[in-house]
C-alpha cells in the first residue's frame, strides 16, 4: 500500500470538494482530492449544468415557436431529442475536464477511487490498481447526496426515472408524472412538457415550490397550468403498478386513492447524504437523516474534520457547497472565515417562468416577529420586459419596517436567475431601502423592476 502525506485532503470533486482544493492549494497547502466517480460532481455532470442546458434547449425551442410574435417566420419546427441530450452531454464533459485541468494548474493531487476513514487523519483509497494511504491533519468531507428513493416508487430507468435517467431518456414522455415539485422535479416537468409531454405534477404540500413564498407560488401554479400541466396538491403517490409499457399511478388526494396511467415516471422527492461505508460513525461524527452535523464552520466535533455541501445539510446548492469550502480552507490556513449564512444564500430554479429567491418569505418575516413593509412591481410594467415579449412575472421585496433592511426578495419571469444576485448583494452589504431608492438603474433593462419593487414597498411606485 503506497503512503503519502498532505496538508489537506478533501473527500468529493464536486463543486464544494474541488472549490476547497483549490483554494487550499492557494494558500500554500499540499493538498489530495479523492472522488469515485466524475471530477465535478453531481452539479457538473449530472445536475445543475447538463440540466441547464437541456432547458435552454426546450426554451429556444419554445420561442421558435413564437416566432410570428416578433415577425419572423419558422416552418416545421421540431426537436431531435438525442441532439438535445448529446449537447447537454458535451456540455457537461468539456466543463469536467476543466475541473482535471484546474487540478493540475494548482498542483492539486487527485485520487481516484473509493474513500474510507480508518482512524482520524487517515483516508484509505481504493483504486482500480490497488489501495494508497493518505494522511492529513485536516480532511474536508464533501461526497454530496443522491436522489432519494421511496418504497414502491423505486426508479428502474425505463418507465421510472430519477434525474439522472431524465437526463440521458430513453424514450421521450407521452404521459409524464413528475413526483415533486421542488426545483428538480419542476425543472424537469417544465423541460418534458415544453417539449410536448402530457405533464401531471403531484406535491405532497400543499403548492408547488413549496420553498418559495406563497405568493410567488401561486403564480407559478397558474403558469404552469396555463401551458398545459396539471397540479395535484395536497397530493401523495401511494404506489406504482407497472405494466411493460406503462405506470399506473395510485395517488391519493382529499382522501381518495385515483389510479391514473402514465408512460414515465419522474421520481424527484429529495435528497439523502452520502454518508455511508466511509467509517464516520466510529470516528464520532454525528449524523441526522443522512446529514452530517456541523456548527457553522463546518466542523464536526472531531478535530481536522469538516463537512461541506449537500453532506451537511440544506440548502443543497452548489454556490452554498463552493463557499464552504472556500471558508473553511481559509479556517484551516488561520485566515479570518466567515460563516455561510442560509438565508442569504439566493435559490434559483430554471423552469419557465424562472424563479429566484433569497432571505425569508412573507410568511417567515413575520413568523420571525418583524413588522414589514412589502413591495411589488409586475413585469408588464417594465418596457424591456414587454420588447421581450416576456410580460409574464413580478418581483416582490420584503423590508423591516423599523430599520429598512432588506429581509427578503423573491421573483417569478425572465431571467430572475440572474436579477437575484442584485438583492444578493444588498443583503450581504446590509444596504436599506435608502441605499436601494437611491441607486441609479440602467434603462431599459429588466432590473428596473428590482428598483421599482422597493420603491413600491414605501409607496414611491412610478410604473404602476
Amino acid at each position: 500500500m503506497a503512503k503519502h502525506s498532505f496538508d489537506l485532503i478533501v473527500i468529493g470533486a464536486g463543486p464544494g470538494g474541488y472549490v476547497a482544493a483549490i483554494r487550499g492549494a492557494q494558500l500554500g497547502m499540499k493538498v489530495a482530492i479523492v472522488e469515485r466517480e466524475h471530477l465535478g460532481g453531481i452539479c457538473l455532470n449530472w445536475g445543475c449544468i447538463p440540466t441547464k442546458a437541456m432547458l435552454r434547449s426546450a426554451e429556444v425551442f419554445h420561442l421558435m415557436h413564437r416566432a410570428k410574435e416578433f415577425g419572423l417566420k419558422a416552418e416545421g419546427v421540431g426537436y431531435d431529442l438525442d441532439a438535445v441530450v448529446k449537447r447537454s452531454r458535451k456540455v457537461a464533459a468539456q466543463l469536467s475536464g476543466g475541473i482535471g485541468h484546474l487540478m493540475k494548474k494548482n498542483k492539486v493531487t487527485v485520487f481516484m477511487g473509493t474513500a474510507t476513514l480508518p482512524t482520524k487523519g487517515r483516508v484509505s483509497v481504493k483504486t482500480d490498481k490497488g489501495n494508497e494511504d493518505l494522511s492529513a491533519k485536516n480532511i474536508v468531507l464533501a461526497t454530496g447526496a443522491r436522489a432519494r428513493e421511496l418504497p414502491g416508487l423505486e426508479a428502474d430507468g425505463k418507465r421510472v426515472w430519477t434525474y439522472k435517467h431524465a437526463l440521458q431518456p430513453v424514450h421521450m414522455p407521452k404521459k409524464l408524472l413528475v413526483i415533486g415539485s421542488g426545483a428538480i422535479g419542476i425543472e424537469f416537468a417544465s423541460f418534458y412538457n415544453t417539449l410536448g409531454a402530457d405533464t401531471t405534477v403531484v406535491e405532497v404540500m400543499d403548492r408547488v415550490l413549496p420553498v418559495e413564498d406563497a405568493e410567488i407560488s401561486a403564480f407559478a401554479k397558474k403558469a404552469f397550468e396555463k401551458q398545459g400541466m396539471k397540479i395535484m396538491q395536497k397530493a401523495m403517490v401511494q404506489k406504482l403498478d407497472r405494466k411493460g409499457d406503462s405506470v399506473t399511478a395510485h395517488i391519493e388526494v382529499n382522501g381518495k386513492t385515483e389510479k391514473m396511467d402514465f408512460d414515465t415516471v419522474i421520481s424527484a422527492v429529495g435528497i439523502v447524504g452520502n454518508v455511508e461505508g466511509l467509517g464516520l460513525e466510529a470516528l464520532g461524527v454525528k449524523i441526522d437523516r443522512t446529514h452530517v452535523l456541523t456548527d457553522e464552520f463546518c466542523r464536526t466535533g472531531v478535530e481536522g474534520l469538516y463537512a461541506i455541501g449537500d453532506i451537511a445539510g440544506a440548502p443543497w446548492l452548489a454556490h452554498k457547497a463552493s463557499h464552504e469550502g472556500v471558508m473553511v480552507a481559509d479556517l484551516i490556513a488561520g485566515k479570518h472565515a466567515h460563516p455561510v449564512k442560509p438565508e442569504s444564500i439566493a435559490g434559483c430554479t430554471y423552469c419557465h417562468p424562472q424563479v429566484a429567491s433569497v432571505g425569508y418569505t412573507e410568511a417567515k418575516a413575520k413568523e420571525l416577529g418583524f413588522d414589514i413593509k412589502v413591495g411589488r412591481f409586475p413585469f408588464i410594467g417594465n418596457g424591456k420586459a414587454i420588447a421581450l415579449g416576456e410580460e409574464n412575472g413580478m418581483i416582490k421585496t420584503i423590508f423591516d419596517a423599523k430599520t429598512g433592511e432588506l429581509l427578503g426578495a423573491h421573483m417569478i419571469g425572465a431571467e430572475v436567475t440572474e436579477l437575484i444576485q442584485g438583492y444578493v448583494v444588498g443583503r450581504q452589504l446590509e444596504t436599506t431601502e435608502e441605499d436601494l431608492m437611491n441607486t441609479v438603474f440602467p434603462h431599459p433593462t429588466l432590473s428596473e423592476m428590482m428598483h421599482e419593487s422597493v420603491l413600491d414597498a414605501y409607496d414611491r411606485v412610478i410604473h404602476v
